[in-house]
């Protein structure tokens, strides 16, 4: 199989694939007559040009019926060789070529059908539509074909439609950057416009941006100067639209709004330290076969749970996607997409963007499996069921795939569509930016960027088997990679380094280059032993250990990391590790073939999100310390316990008839302290303490 497939790129009209081209072998170069305009086709044919025919007939007529203009390989493919797979390259078109030819007249206001033909069944060329000296339309073709109808209509001055919202779809209460891509279907190139937003049906919201330069028929991106102020749990309508355009109003209202629904809840809450308080409980969630990761839908408050797994190099791996996870109404989806053989080869890695793709990683050198040259890299995927795992287009239902990362041994999300990369076999650190996304199963890659990070002594596992997962702090910039083999953490500080010599990619990307400059550093050296899967919540940072089945728990609120306890989980083999949105620890097991939760006992998760209400302060401390609780609780006999890094209790102070204590810590030594305030009905965490004189 190859992989042949063009993004759509929108345009005026609304089409699911491809359209249009002219052949000058096929249509005479003539003067319109009056009524008339003439249609200029331009296309750029992939590396099959032959497996490409199109004719154009007034619409709704069949193919080879009242037919104005065709061309392509009709010899071998014409109106019925979709998907024949019998075309050569001694027909049609030249590969990789780009046709720009006119000459087609067109009667103003009628309406025309497009009937594209592709002898592979997946597409294969991008297509360009000028008319009234505008380049109106632009498409990429999928699968064996189909028909395409489109009306010979003057561009209004001022038209933009609005094409998607893209907030996210899961905020905390908090305020929101208003997003959305629009289209300027109007022939005239915007320098201003008034963006409106409302939610919920309520008063628009509106603001003018100016010093814009978007030219006609191209699609664009833009902010509201005004943020939507999220401050009540639920689900909302965000509708989105342009009002004026260069002080003028729209002239087609009809394609103006964008609207999406935007779930505000809450966050993951940070729990880790009750972990060295309470017993950590494993429990088995689902058994699996090979799981290797697994990350959470990013709506959070839909609990659903993805795990990928291994499988065979040719047959492609799976995914889990686990509903309500862990509640007594959980359910359990194994999918395989089509074309996994090819995306989703031995994946060892998957990561969730908040725009709801996710991306997988593959522990596959050639994902062609045909002894060639190096041909993988992280592909990109729709969560949604009406996308993922369905027929698509000749090429699954993958939304990119970028071929520069063989045996890639772990993913995690930056923002949009990119995405970072450990790369074992150039070992090195890499980040894919796919951009735009091509659509389901097209194979467009031109928009790729991708930057090479080289770390000195960074190898992954000869075997392939143990990844080697990173996770980004997006609050400080921060990437932290597990490094198996040299039983270390490193970071990378992503806000550093600047674009150096370019590399040879497989494949025809925007960027492809090494970077220069960046800062990075061993962050981790000690107390690890074969590190795989790691997450971050606030300033708590959680490692596994494949070898041991322990998962290191760290401070990294300072400049280094602080080590704060083991958790131990009894089986060695464990691989991803995640916070989920009920705070607790999850992660797949290799060896058991398990997903596992890690609870608290004997208490719940509630008596330990009930500490919230408890303070210390100051933190860090230096000679004095204090505890206060609120008065709302109800507890008797209370006393607080401070905690050393070993468990040892180091100091006791009661509360009696008080609701404040104040401890003098000024002998004990600098490290970070985990306190427990307990009585006759409750024993429940605080907080940790950090004690710097």
């Amino acid at each position: 199989m190859k992989f042949s497939m063009n993004k759509l790129i929108y345009g005026a009209l609304t089409c699911c694939c491809l359209l249009l081209f002219a052949s000058m072998n096929n249509v005479a170069v003539a003067q319109c007559s009056g009524g008339e305009t003439e249609l200029v086709l331009s296309s750029t044919t992939d590396n099959w040009g032959y497996e490409c025919f199109w004719q154009i007939t007034p619409q709704g007529n069949a193919c080879n019926v009242g037919m104005i203009a065709e061309g392509g390989n009709g010899m071998q493919v014409g109106c019925n060789g979709g998907g024949d797979q019998v075309a050569t390259t001694a027909q049609g078109y030249a590969d990789n070529t780009t046709i720009t030819e006119s000459g087609i007249c067109l009667t103003i206001g009628a309406s025309y059908t497009l009937h594209y033909v592709d002898d592979y069944g997946d597409g294969g060329a991008s297509f360009g539509l000028n008319l009234f000296g505008f380049d109106l339309l632009s498409y990429g073709g999928t699968g064996a074909g189909g028909t395409f109808n489109f009306t010979v209509v003057e561009p209004q001055a001022y038209d933009v439609s609005g094409i998607q919202v893209l907030s996210y779809s899961y905020v905390q209460p908090e305020a929101v950057d208003i997003r959305g891509k629009f289209f300027n279907n109007g022939s005239a190139t915007i320098t201003s416009l008034q963006m409106s937003f409302a939610v919920d049906g309520g008063t628009a919201v509106t603001g003018m941006v100016s010093g814009l330069n978007i030219l006609p028929f191209t699609a664009f991106e833009l902010s509201h100067p005004n943020t939507w102020n999220a401050a009540s749990n639920g689900d909302h309508t965000v509708v989105v639209w342009m009002s004026q355009i260069n002080g003028n109003g729209d002239m087609n209202t009809s394609n103006d709004q964008a609207s999406r629904t935007i779930a505000v809840g809450p966050g993951i809450p940070d729990l880790l330290d009750s972990y060295l308080v309470f017993t950590p409980m494993p429990e088995a969630i689902l058994s699996v076969a090979d799981p290797r990761d697994l990350d959470f839908h990013p709506v959070l408050t839909r609990n659903e749970l993805w795990v990928v797994l291994k499988s065979t190099e040719n047959a492609g791996g799976k995914t889990v996607k686990i509903s309500n996870a862990g509640n007594g109404n959980q359910t359990s989806l194994t999918q395989t997409d089509g074309n996994a053989w090819h995306f989703m080869s031995l994946p060892t890695g998957i990561a969730f963007s908040r725009n709801e793709n996710f991306a997988t990683s593959p522990g596959v050198f050639d994902a062609n499996h045909d002894g060639g040259d190096a041909f993988t890299g992280p592909a990109l995927w729709s969560s949604d069921p009406a996308i993922y795992a369905q027929p698509s287009g000749g090429n699954g239902s993958h939304l990119d795939m970028l071929h520069e990362s063989p045996y890639s041994m772990g993913i995690a999300w930056e923002m949009g569509n990119k995405f970072w990369v450990t790369c074992g076999d150039h070992n090195e650190i890499m980040s894919f930016d796919f951009s735009d996304d091509h659509g389901p199963g097209n194979d467009y890659h031109g928009d790729g960027i991708i930057y090479k990070y080289p770390i000195p002594g960074y190898t992954e596992d000869p075997q392939h088997e143990v990844p080697d997962h990173l996770v980004l702090d997006h609050q400080t910039g921060w990437l932290y990679v597990c490094n198996s083999q040299q039983n270390r953490v490193i970071r990378i500080n992503t806000a550093t380094g600047t674009p150096g010599a370019n590399a040879t990619p497989h494949e025809d990307v925007a960027v492809y280059k090494y970077m220069d400059n960046f800062v990075w550093e061993s962050y981790i050296t000690t107390g690890l032993d074969e590190p795989t899967g790691i997450d971050i919540v606030g300033n708590h940072m959680i490692v596994s250990n494949y070898n041991t089945g322990d998962i290191n728990l760290y401070d990294i609120s300072g400049s280094s990391p602080i080590m704060l306890g083991v958790i131990p989980t009894g089986s060695n083999g464990i691989m991803g590790v995640k916070v989920g949105p009920d705070g607790l620890i999850w992660y797949v097991n290799s060896v058991s073939d398990q997903v596992m939760r890690v609870e608290f006992g004997p208490v719940s998760v509630n008596e330990v999100e009930e500490a919230v209400v408890l303070n210390a302060w100051p933190n860090p401390a230096g000679d004095v310390l204090n505890f206060s609780y609120s008065n709302t609780m109800n507890l008797n006999n209370a006393y607080i316990n401070l905690i050393d890094i070993s468990g040892r209790i180091v100091m006791q102070e009661y509360f009696g008839n008080r609701h404040s204590v104040r401890m003098n810590i000024g002998s004990l030594p600098n490290q970070v302290y985990t306190a427990i305030i307990r009585s006759d009905d409750h024993e429940m965490f605080v907080k940790k303490i950090v004690v710097q004189h």
